[in-house]
């Protein structure tokens, strides 16, 4: 595997966590009068993915289902595709612009299929948040793991979510002081600039990376 797909990969792996989390977050629902209305949204919206991941009456396969339907339900995977090509979203053809957003989203969901048993039971506990400008709220969150003894920090998620009219919805979510979208924007970006701007390479490249985790 070339320097660049390790690199993409370890963004994968980091990415998995996130887009578990983050789809918690992702709910669009009416903004609440509560003193702290985006966090209210996080905190409530969180036991609706942990209720699918830890529903142990379900099979694997049928909560990979289930889950799946309810990241490609509340997402808008097109728009944050489109956000992750970067500059080169400029010069792209709207073919490659829907052919990129349909293997994005198939390597999301097989990172997020890989991993996701390994962490679904842990909890999230909302711990404040910051405005940046009117309608633009950070999120902070740490994730707990209930059977962990080590004594160290949990790991910290946090959420950028808008309020759109009238609705939340979370454009960007971080691990660890880690973007998500801004990361794996950086890394496509390097990648197409080494290969030619081709968007159809990355295309193939994902879908290779995508194999990799089933």
């Amino acid at each position: 595997m070339s320097e660049m797909s390790l690199r993409m990969t370890a963004v994968a792996r980091r990415a998995a966590l996130a887009l578990m989390v983050a789809v918690m977050g992702f709910i669009a629902m009416p903004a609440a009068s509560a003193a702290a209305p985006a966090e209210a949204f996080v905190d409530t919206n969180v036991s609706k993915g942990l209720a699918i991941l830890n529903n142990k009456s379900l099979s694997l396969d049928q909560r990979k289902a289930q889950f799946q339907t309810f990241i490609l339900g509340l997402t808008d995977m097109h728009r944050i595709a489109n956000f992750t090509l970067g500059v080169y979203r400029r010069s792209a053809t709207p073919q490659d612009q829907d052919a990129f957003a349909a293997a994005f989203q198939n390597y999301a969901i097989a990172v997020y299929q890989s991993y996701f048993t390994k962490y679904s039971g842990q909890t999230l506990r909302v711990t404040g948040s910051q405005e940046k400008s009117p309608g633009d709220t950070i999120v902070t969150t740490q994730m707990v793991d209930p059977n962990d003894q080590s004594g160290q920090q949990p790991l910290e998620v946090d959420f950028r979510v808008l309020t759109d009219n009238g609705r939340f919805v979370v454009i960007d979510f971080s691990v660890a002081g880690i973007w998500l979208a801004i990361e794996e924007r950086d890394q496509f970006s390097s990648f197409l600039g080494q290969n030619g701007g081709s968007i159809p390479t990355l295309i193939s490249h994902l879908h290779e990376l995508a194999k990799s985790y089933h």
